[in-house]
């Protein structure tokens, strides 16, 4: 059973305001992550303390980084049940964990920070191993003419 939208409603907002999109259903997640181009981060966003003290400010400070991925998503665990189940489903290896952080370049999944990565760092931490993330997999390559 779903929490109440007003109870998740904050929650959710900390990362909209950021710009990142909201996949409500299992269509939308499909649609934003099934052979798409590029990057996409997806953010398992919960209700935890870890997410709210922790994981959201963290994504918050490293998407001001210069290179970031193509796309930034979002599900919401306990509010977006199938939506959430089907994003987890792209994150090939790993269980369910929330929060958690999936970046996918051409539809496969490259990156991968899970809850247990996430309750023992500051926002700091997790921000700096996001940017890392970012430079190694969303970084343009530029071709070298001879």
């Amino acid at each position: 059973m779903p929490y109440p939208e007003e109870v998740i409603r904050p929650m959710r907002e900390e990362l909209t305001r950021l710009g990142v999109q909201e996949l409500r259903t299992p269509e939308a997640v499909d649609e934003t992550l099934k052979n798409s181009k590029g990057t996409v981060m997806v953010v398992v966003n919960s209700i935890c303390g870890c997410a709210a003290g922790k994981a959201r400010p963290g994504i918050a400070m490293a998407l001001q980084n210069e290179v970031r991925p193509d796309k930034v998503a979002t599900v919401f665990a306990g509010g977006d049940i199938e939506a959430t189940e089907r994003a987890r489903s792209y994150f090939t290896g790993f269980g369910p964990s929330s929060p958690s952080i999936g970046l996918l370049k051409d539809g496969q999944l490259v990156y991968m920070m899970e809850r247990h990565q996430i309750e023992g760092r500051g926002p700091e931490q997790i921000a700096a191993e996001l940017r890392q993330a970012f430079e190694k997999h969303c970084a343009a390559t530029v071709a070298v003419s001879s």
